[in-house]
């Protein structure tokens, strides 16, 4: 009788009377009959009594055949020769419920059931149910009751729901904060809260007002932990006018010798930053990361062409973004800044190279695409990285379909590109990664579309290219990334077959070792390391689009699947790893 395969029927989400509808897809028959037979009381039993003296009544095979627990009670303990089972510790109306459902495979998770249906689907095992009331709960997550989602979350291992809940938390963080359930907090989790790098806040005052606002509720039994929060409140971020007017005047912090010492820290940085001298890096002068989602530009189908999506890597789901001006396949995708995203070269409809170049602003709170200052050579299958926020961009095709040596550098300052030295080597649908602040070109194919297996490195201050060690194999349409110091060459095509084996190259050792295959052969697919790992998104086999993401631990040298874009992303080094910014969900 138990199915696997959830229907979801009906999810309605208001301020009030919200409710999530679920229904088990097959067996309609078989429960109608289950049901008829319960309810008429035929072959009953066993007696179901709750602390409150309900009763319920029903087959002790058909409740064992549902319920891990009921199976364990009726078939290994001495409940299996009783008629009467006392359910202690579970509210008679969840049990109702819950046993309803068994028979019927249907259940409804309201506001109003949902905190006695979840402990009591916990306890009897009934993983449906339990993931239903996650589902709900997601639904419900806003600023005024994630803390408490969360919780009950922890409490009862619903790993999904957790990470949402902590997700929607620092995504929220100002809004969270303000609320009443951020007062009753712990100390503990409030140091774990603000000393996050993946909190998205405004400005690093409204962290410091949190911590004051938490302190003063009970200022009591609160105030000896101050030291310890200010510790992770990145003073120094704030502006020094607020320093001097909201810090410094505020009496919990005159009162604490060593929260004084933290505001001398923060003034002096102020002192340090406008004197241009060197600032010693500490946790409290580090900019907060944000939370980092992998930015993919372009598509397949002509239609999705100036389209961008985003996928989450903690929820491994895929989102729309703004659209780009111009359509435009096998871009490159870098970023200035931490928030400048600059979508370069590729082809446009009428499969022509292009010189256009877009930048997305992460940090304005209208999210668009606006032109950029062109480049000097139209590009189709070239290479971007960036040195000391200056883009280089490195060979493709041109207009002619010649594959291209020479290359080019924006200077975001003065908003000009200007040539810089050739390449040894005519190179198109190659990979470009940056490490050690050396620009390296890896693979792609020459003038007679032939697989490169060399690699050259640009050196900026010398304008100069120099070769380093060759891979095992050619490689066209090689994806390229960097991460832990290392630079890896991914899949691509030998010239006769693509590939799914890694090369990565060390500069400490000058040669390249070959690490785990990837699960799918692939070339032109975006390669970008985020959070200590390595991401392979979309491009193509032999055959077909490929439309999965795959990811590689250095620790486990291992690749695991995730989720899949269908008729999205097909592109070579389209893709770039961003902090997460709040309005960009909203696409």
């Amino acid at each position: 009788m138990q199915n696997n395969k959830r229907q979801k029927i009906e999810s309605r989400v208001s301020e009030k009377n919200a409710k999530y509808e679920y229904e088990k897809s097959s067996h309609s028959e078989t429960y109608e009959v289950l049901q008829t037979l319960r309810k008429d009381e035929i072959f009953c039993d066993i007696k179901l009594e709750t602390d409150d003296n309900k009763i319920i009544i029903a087959h002790k095979v058909v409740l064992a055949s549902a319920s891990p627990y009921f199976y364990a009670m009726f078939t290994k303990f001495s409940e299996r020769n009783h008629d009467v089972v006392v359910m202690r510790e579970i509210d008679s109306t969840a049990l109702q419920i819950l046993v309803n459902f068994i028979y019927s495979g249907k259940i409804v998770v309201t506001e109003d059931n949902v905190q006695v249906l979840l402990p009591s689907a916990n306890l009897l095992q009934l993983q449906e149910v339990k993931e239903a009331c996650c589902d709900f709960l997601k639904s419900q997550l806003c600023p005024t009751n994630c803390i408490g989602i969360n919780a009950i979350a922890d409490k009862y291992s619903c790993t999904k729901l957790l990470t949402n809940s902590e997700l929607y938390i620092q995504q929220h963080f100002s809004e969270v904060v303000s609320g009443d359930e951020f007062l009753s907090l712990s100390s503990e989790q409030v140091l774990k809260l603000i000393s996050s790098d993946t909190i998205i806040v405004p400005s690093e005052e409204k962290v410091f007002e949190s911590v004051i606002r938490w302190v003063k509720y009970d200022s009591g039994s609160r105030k000896c932990i101050l030291p310890q929060l200010m510790e992770h409140v990145r003073l120094p971020l704030t502006s020094k006018d607020y320093i001097l007017k909201k810090v410094v005047e505020e009496p919990l912090i005159r009162n604490c010798l060593k929260c004084t010492d933290y505001v001398s820290e923060a003034l002096q940085f102020h002192t340090l930053k406008s004197e241009e001298l060197n600032i010693q890096q500490n946790i409290r002068n580090k900019p907060r990361n944000g939370d980092k989602v992998l930015l993919a530009i372009g598509g397949i189908d002509i239609d999705l062409r100036n389209r961008t999506k985003w996928y989450d890597p903690k929820t491994y789901q895929w989102n729309y973004g703004p659209e780009m001006i111009t359509s435009r396949q096998r871009a490159c995708a870098v970023v200035v800044k931490d928030n400048l995203v600059f979508a370069v070269g590729g082809f446009d409809d009428n499969d022509e190279p292009v010189r256009t170049v877009e930048v997305l602003d992460l940090s304005s709170e209208s999210l668009c695409w606006k032109t950029s200052v062109e480049m000097l050579v139209e590009r189709d299958g070239l290479g971007v990285g960036v040195i000391n926020n200056f883009i280089y961009a490195v060979g493709g095709y041109n207009y002619s379909n010649d594959a291209l040596d020479n290359a080019e550098m924006f200077d975001n300052n003065t908003q000009e590109w200007r040539m810089i030295s050739s390449m040894s080597f005519r190179r198109a649908y190659h990979g470009v990664g940056v490490l050690n602040n050396l620009l390296y070109a890896v693979g792609g194919s020459d003038e007679s579309q032939q697989a490169l297996n060399t690699v050259e490195c640009y050196h900026p201050s010398l304008d100069t290219w120099t070769p380093v060690a060759k891979m095992s194999v050619g490689r066209e349409g090689v994806g390229v990334g960097v991460l832990d110091g290392a630079l890896y060459a991914v899949g691509g095509k030998d010239g006769s077959k693509t590939l799914s084996s890694v090369e990565v190259y060390r500069p400490t050792t000058g040669v390249w070792t070959t690490i785990a295959d990837m699960h799918n052969p692939r070339k032109r697919a975006g390669v970008v390391a985020s959070n200590g790992l390595l991401y392979v998104i979309g491009g193509v086999d032999d055959t077909f689009f490929v439309h999965s993401i795959e990811c590689y631990s250095p620790e486990t040298n291992s690749w695991t699947i995730g989720a899949a874009s269908k008729n999205f992303v097909y592109t070579s080094a389209g893709v770039v790893a961003i902090n997460r910014f709040r309005h960009f969900n909203t696409y």
